[in-house]
């Protein structure tokens, strides 16, 4: 099973919007980095996405790029608090390619317990907009498999143009 996990992009301050929508500057970083995933063929089945509107707006982005087979889902239980455990379990029998499109610490945490550590113990450093794919070997055990962060798409985007 892959699994990517993808914390939100930037999103406005509560007092500019109550219900923080994506910033202009966060739409593009979740634009590049889907168009990104997009060239690399990445093929999923779903992206699931918490209840806030940050979250509903970077799946939207990622889904329009990527066309997941069984489209969006909004799934409770994944906002910045939420307890982990429940998504791990879920996970354990879960085979689609599924995308979770949530936000920090919920991302971090359920990251460290799906590797085997300490659910308070940061294992993977999350950037808004980036995406973590972790797989799930044969065996049942998760493995991080790569991290996209948007810092890094510029040097990629520059490989990937052909010399003139």
């Amino acid at each position: 099973m892959q699994l990517y996990l993808v914390q939100h992009g930037a999103s406005k301050s509560e007092s500019d919007d109550p219900q923080r929508g994506l910033t202009d500057e966060g739409r593009q970083t979740v634009e590049q980095m889907a168009d990104h995933l997009s060239l690399l063929g990445l093929a999923l089945d779903r992206i699931e996405h918490s209840e806030k509107l940050r979250a509903r707006q970077t799946a939207e982005i990622m889904a329009e790029r990527l066309r997941p087979r069984q489209g969006t889902k909004q799934v409770c239980g994944m906002g910045p608090n939420d307890y982990v455990e429940p998504m791990q379990d879920r996970l354990r029998t879960e085979s689609d390619k599924l995308m979770l499109v949530g936000h920090l610490p919920y991302l971090s945490r359920l990251a460290a317990m799906l590797l085997g550590v300490r659910k308070d113990r940061v294992v993977v450093e999350f950037r808004m907009g980036g995406v973590v794919r972790l797989d799930r070997n044969e065996s049942g055990e998760w493995v991080l498999h790569w991290a996209l962060t948007p810092e890094l798409l510029p040097a990629l985007a520059a490989k990937a143009r052909p010399a003139a």
